[in-house]
């Protein structure tokens, strides 16, 4: 069937689903309120306990062998697991075994000794624990609850530990889950001094893109309102499934910039109703529902849809990031089409209060992007060409992107755990950190022995201990290298192809590499299914195929260009002075999976605003050219300013704490500014220029399939 350029004709029609539920908000106003007020205050009153209730364990692949050596460990070896504590006390001048050395190290054991959570306490072994030279010694204290606890209790033991360092000894905890107590620590004081600056400059930027304070203020309100419904929930749901610390991160990000995003585009729709053409409230909050309310259900459903495929991931940490910015999501939806219609029509006139004296506000057409399509109109390939080649030279790093777990650099210098860390390295061994755990049958403890003393990457090996209850035996190995050190994971493939076939390998270090390998295997199967269901969510929406796939496809280059750029500033360091970090020669395994997630997300938030836009103008009036140039009049100012502020709050983010949220700040704020820019206000307007007619043709079978869904409201 060829193109046609024939439209739908314009007819009298009533409200439909979204004009009628923003009608019913305005019929029971107080019905409304009261259920937010409810949600709100309800929710808040859990919400404070947030980052004392969430922790940054979970970091785990689902059914690996070093999960069930951290399992058998816990139940059988007295709590000698991957979560273990490890204490390490250092003395600058004599030895640790008499004088003011043996009493902090005896302070030590009895200070742990009365925390009822730990399992046990084994003091510092020669040979093992205790240095040759007799200045470092390590106490370590078994795992006695679930890594999540683990990290609370290193939490409430840290200070009281670091205090009994007197007379030239030290006392500092290390281990994983001091590495996550420190890690959250730090990442708290970065998440408050970046919404310190964050929310000013949001403020300032929503100003100018309302043109009036009292308007700009409603995006922050109804953000606040979702923040704090979401921090309760996740408190709620923490009781049932332990959640990351990390979903309380993410989804504030994500509920500020989305929710902005949804307010910025029905407040000036609304406007343009109620303002611009005289329509009376109702009318005005229908037509707005109707039109952009439809565009932002369709938006938030494919953020859902795009995060949900990170669920695929069998990993508690990503799932729990996954839900909690799903879960911001939907109280951002919710408030944006609910409570905002029904403060718009209280507000009516009223939110233009205190607006810039250049500013018109029932302006819905922007004159200057209309003059911007028109200039595309006339020359595509010149604007397109420029914009394609932009985004191939940034994305051209990404072919050497390199991938690994985060090191102990991601923890600032003065961090108990990296302090303990590096004392442990130079005291017994580069690899001492990362000490191996291998669970085998207790027949066969000579073999693994054997084995281990013959293999290049372990440097040396522990006495088999007994398990409690079992006929098992753990063995703990140091490797030759620092625990990031790629060639760890040659060692752990040789060791668990030599090795009897029963025995297990596991530890903190083969964890994460447990980990990165599950992440490597899922990232293809993840990004094919997100890549699947936006292009089926635009295609369910525009109806529309031959634009539905390029506009999918064009998500893939802001994509990759942002990665390109992380490559060259996280692996080759490009900028690590002016953003305060030390480059560790990679990016972070879990980066491509999460992030790409997160900003197809958002890119495809862009596309269904413009091509939302384009496939109304071209409902009303059939021209693709209308439909082009009227969808950048009307989204693209909206689209410029909800990019600035994406890009704001993201590059704040990169600006403070711990190296893992900059890599977040930087990759995200990159891929904004990229696609707001480049992709959704140049290329993508180019490609409907290209295709003209073609962009909006449908085969008769498939329009049949489909369900009827219009932009145009008359």
């Amino acid at each position: 069937m060829p193109p046609t350029s024939s439209a739908p004709p314009s007819t009298e029609r009533r409200p439909g689903p979204l004009g009628r539920l923003g009608l019913g908000a305005l019929a029971r106003p107080r019905t409304t309120a009261l259920i937010w007020v409810l949600l709100v205050v309800g929710l808040g009153l859990f919400a404070p306990r947030v980052e004392a209730e969430l922790s940054g364990a979970g970091w785990q692949a689902d059914g690996s062998e070093s999960v069930a050596v951290r399992t058998l460990a816990e139940d059988h070896f007295g709590g000698n697991a991957s979560s273990a504590l490890q204490i390490v006390v250092h003395s600058e001048d004599g030895t640790l075994t008499d004088g003011a050395g043996a009493e902090i190290v005896a302070d030590v054991i009895a200070t742990l000794e009365d925390e009822k959570r730990l399992a046990g306490v084994v003091p510092p072994t020669p040979g093992a624990t205790l240095s040759e030279d007799g200045r470092t010694a390590i106490v370590m204290a078994g795992a006695g609850v679930d890594t999540n606890e683990m990290v609370r209790v290193a939490d409430d033991l840290k200070d009281e530990l670091r205090s009994l360092s007197r007379d030239g000894v030290t006392v500092d905890p290390t281990g994983s889950s001091q590495l996550w107590s420190d890690f959250n620590e730090a990442n708290l004081d970065a998440m408050l001094k970046s919404e310190m600056v964050s929310w000013p400059v949001t403020l300032a930027i929503l100003v100018l893109a309302f043109g009036a304070l009292v308007a700009a203020g409603l995006p922050l309100l109804l953000t606040l309102a979702g923040l704090v419904a979401s921090a309760g929930s996740l408190v709620l749901i923490n009781e049932l499934v332990p959640v990351s610390i990390w979903a309380m991160n993410f989804a504030m990000m994500f509920a500020l910039a989305l929710g902005i995003d949804y307010a910025l585009f029905l407040v000036v729709r609304y406007r343009a109703a109620r303002m611009g053409t005289g329509r009376s409230v109702p009318e005005a909050i229908a037509e707005m529902m109707d039109t952009a309310g439809k565009a932002v259900l369709l938006s938030g459903v494919t953020v859902l849809v795009s995060l949900s495929a990170v669920m695929l991931v069998p990993s508690p940490s990503f799932r729990s990031m996954a839900g909690g910015i799903m879960l911001s999501v939907v109280f951002i939806l919710g408030a944006t089409l609910t409570l905002l219609p029904l403060v718009l029509a209280k507000l009516d006139h009223r939110i233009n209060k205190l607006a810039l004296p250049w500013v018109r506000t029932g302006e819905h057409r922007s004159p200057r992007f209309a003059a911007w399509g028109e200039r595309l109109w006339r020359r595509p390939w010149t604007y397109g060409t420029a914009a394609l080649l932009a985004l191939v030279l940034l994305a051209l790093p990404l072919i050497g992107l390199k991938t690994a777990m985060p090191s102990i650099k991601v923890l600032p210098e003065d961090a108990s755990a990296r302090i303990g860390y590096d004392l442990v390295q130079k005291a017994f061994g580069e690899g001492a950190p990362g000490a191996l755990q291998i669970v085998a049958a207790a027949a066969d403890a000579d073999t693994v022995a054997s084995t281990l003393a013959a293999d290049p990457g372990v440097a040396m090996s522990m006495p088999a201990q007994v398990g409690e209850e079992t006929d098992l035996v753990m063995v703990q190995a140091i490797p030759t290298v620092d625990p990031s050190d790629p060639a760890l994971a040659e060692t752990v493939d040789r060791l668990r192809d030599a090795l009897p076939h029963d025995a297990l390998v596991g530890g903190a270090a083969v964890e994460n590499l447990d980990l990165k390998s599950q992440l490597d295997a899922s990232t293809p199967l993840v990004l094919g299914v997100i890549l699947a269901l936006g292009f089926l969510l635009l295609l369910f929406a525009l109806q529309a195929p031959l634009i539905s796939l390029l506009g999918t496809v064009a998500s893939l280059l802001s994509t990759a260009a942002a990665f390109g750029v992380a490559r060259l500033v996280f692996q080759e360091g490009y900028g690590a002075g002016l953003l305060g970090f030390e480059s560790q020669g990679f990016l972070d395994a879990w980066a491509p999976v999460f992030f790409f997630a997160m900003i197809f997300a958002i890119a495809m938030d862009y596309t269904v605003f413009l091509l939302a836009s384009a496939k109304e103008h071209f409902e009303r009036s059939g021209d693709p050219h209308e439909a082009m140039v009227g969808s950048l009049a009307h989204s693209g100012r909206v689209i410029f300013a909800a990019g600035a502020v994406m890009v704001a709050v993201f590059f704040t983010f990169a600006l403070s704490g711990p190296l893992p949220p900059k890599e977040m700040g930087v990759i995200l704020g990159i891929a904004v500014l990229l696609d707001a820019f480049l992709v959704r206000l140049v290329l993508l307007p180019v490609l409907l220029r290209l295709t003209g007619d073609a962009a909006w043709w449908c085969p008769a079978w498939l329009r049949k399939v489909l369900p009827t869904i219009t932009f145009a409201h008359d």
